[in-house]
């Protein structure tokens, strides 16, 4: 989609159900929201997900520079003006998780929770900026392109990072030139002490641009944010580490969107999510005095304590209680979590690794049986 905003005309997309909690993800210097794809397909079943090409990139518009933090920030909060939306959590990389953090400290009350990913309060030396924008502003994207991508991911020869490569040089010289004297005089001290709202700060283990104490450093600005390292990254993890970015980024929006309240509240929401609330209105019902108190210490201590846990995500967790069950011939409770696949998102196929990697490692018998019972029970599923 394409909207007016202000100066500009911006590039957009908006995936997920309209109800559904909203996220912005911005994306980094020198890309196009195309670098949030495959974690854009893993939140679009449970949220609003909005991506935009930033001032100067993309399909976006590229007015002449320079650019300021405050304004990229102001950009964003006017698209989800546009979208209707009044606040939304809000994640971005390097540039876009800078972006991030000025909205936040600008308009605290449109941002429920932040992403902050491989990025920093400041952004190094300004004669440094100023000499890679004098040398696009000279040669074009190429001349920078080489020690950008050096910087960007740990192996160059991946279709990924090719990939990178081109949204590079596809770039407006404008735009990121623009960007660049916005990363060039952003300072600390215009977010220190002013952003409040829960936070998890990620960085790639060998992000040399933001590094691991660049990131602690946010983190330390920001009460009560966590700190998630990707192992094997570089400075954008997006793509050339996916499933591990996906999964640090759904384990924040399934903490910050857990339902308020005690652990039986936030057990018995996470229990209607997963065994679906037919299954559940079944079971309330006939709870006896004799079973009531095991029924409590389980919606507490597993489905509140273990479930919500931001570590692993919804689907993860689902995958691992399947291939426990099946090991250990608990068959009544391996069907309910196959029904429950309906609602964690673990497809026919993913229960057919694990069931394969349990005849590796648990033995054939069991897997055959546990087999033979998911196949029961998906038949069942769709009749």
């Amino acid at each position: 989609m394409f909207c007016e905003i202000g100066d500009i005309c911006v590039h957009a997309a908006v995936e997920g159900p309209a109800t559904a909690p909203p996220v912005l993800l911005l994306h980094s210097l020198g890309t196009s929201l195309a670098m949030w794809e495959p974690q854009a397909a893993a939140l679009a079943g449970r949220f609003r997900v909005i991506r935009m090409d930033m001032r100067g990139h993309g399909l976006t518009e590229a007015p002449p520079g320079p650019y300021g933090m405050a304004m990229l920030a102001r950009d964003a909060l006017a698209l989800l003006d546009s979208l209707g939306i009044a606040a939304a959590h809000v994640g971005g990389v390097s540039i876009g998780g800078r972006i991030a953090l000025q909205m936040a400290a600008m308009a605290p009350e449109r941002v429920l929770s932040l992403l902050a990913c491989d990025t920093a309060l400041e952004f190094g030396p300004p004669e440094t900026w100023q000499q890679r924008i004098d040398a696009v502003a000279a040669g074009g994207m190429r001349a920078v392109a080489d020690a950008v991508m050096e910087r960007w991911v740990c192996d160059r020869s991946l279709a990924s990072s090719k990939g990178l490569r081109r949204m590079l040089l596809a770039t407006d010289p404008a735009g990121y030139a623009g960007c660049g004297a916005a990363l060039r005089d952003c300072r600390a001290s215009e977010v220190m002490g002013r952003i409040a709202c829960p936070t998890t700060v990620i960085v790639g283990e060998r992000d040399a641009s933001t590094p691991l104490a660049a990131a602690e450093a946010v983190q330390a600005a920001i009460p009560g944010s966590h700190l998630v390292t990707i192992a094997e990254a570089a400075h954008i993890p997006n793509l050339e580490r996916a499933a591990a970015m996906t999964r640090a980024v759904l384990g924040h929006l399934e903490r910050v969107t857990a339902p308020a309240g005690d652990a039986a509240e936030a057990g018995m929401a996470m229990r209607r999510r997963i065994l679906g609330e037919a299954h559940v209105a079944r079971s309330e019902a006939a709870l006896t005095p004799l079973d009531a108190p095991f029924r409590d210490f389980i919606l507490q201590g597993v489905w509140g304590r273990v479930w919500t846990r931001p570590g692993l995500s919804v689907r993860d967790r689902s995958l691992l209680c399947l291939g426990i069950l099946a090991a250990l011939h608990h068959h009544e409770e391996f069907r309910l979590h196959v029904r429950a696949t309906q609602n964690t998102g673990v497809t026919p196929e993913e229960i057919a690794e694990v069931l394969l990697q349990l005849a590796a490692y648990g033995g054939v018998p069991s897997a055959n049986t546990a087999l033979r019972i998911a196949k029961e029970t998906l038949k069942e599923m769709e009749g």
